[in-house]
């Protein structure tokens, strides 16, 4: 029968689920609690939480709450970091355990509905930012458009060329 207390765990667990596009999944076995606040504290500035979750009422919240991709990572003892931003929670999570390297296991994460392994969190944190990707794209939206003008100038530019010279010429007759 599961204590009120263990409910209540559940619901954080789950509205934390609810409120982040992006989970990324690590072990901790061997670090000190000195050491895990160093992390929480090096993610917050990057405004990622990293939450030591019990793996059981984890699976239950990540069942009631659709993220099913998170269930395979659940094993042994979890950290999981809490993001928006896919490639900017990966990059935090690696830099912010860089020195407990040795010791701190990525196991894989869950962007949306997508399920990531080690090596595609290692690839997520390549990635350019969400607002670094968005100006590419409207770069390279505006340039054929621009270009496109450029032609359409071009044409008009040359037509009052050719009738200045014109003008001229019919002047010069005069």
């Amino acid at each position: 029968m599961p204590t009120e207390a263990k409910r209540e765990t559940v619901r954080a667990m789950r509205d934390q689920l609810a409120q982040s596009q992006t989970r990324i999944v690590s072990s901790y076995r061997g670090l000190k609690v000195s050491e895990i606040g160093e992390i929480r504290r090096a993610l917050r500035k990057s405004d990622v939480t990293l939450a030591v979750t019990k793996n059981r009422l984890m699976r239950i919240a990540a069942h009631e709450e659709g993220v099913d991709a998170l269930v395979p990572f659940l094993q042994g003892s979890t950290a999981i970091a809490f993001g928006d931003d896919p490639g900017r929670t990966a990059k935090a999570l690696l830099e912010a355990t860089r020195p407990y390297a040795k010791i701190v296991a990525i196991r894989g994460g869950v962007v949306g509905d997508r399920a990531f392994d080690a090596d595609g969190v290692l690839r997520l944190s390549t990635l350019p930012s969400r607002e670094v990707l968005l100006a590419q794209l409207a770069g390279g939206m505006q340039a054929p458009v621009a270009t496109l003008a450029g032609l359409f100038a071009a044409n008009l530019r040359n037509l009052g060329y050719a009738l200045a010279q014109v003008r001229d010429a019919k002047a010069a007759q005069a």
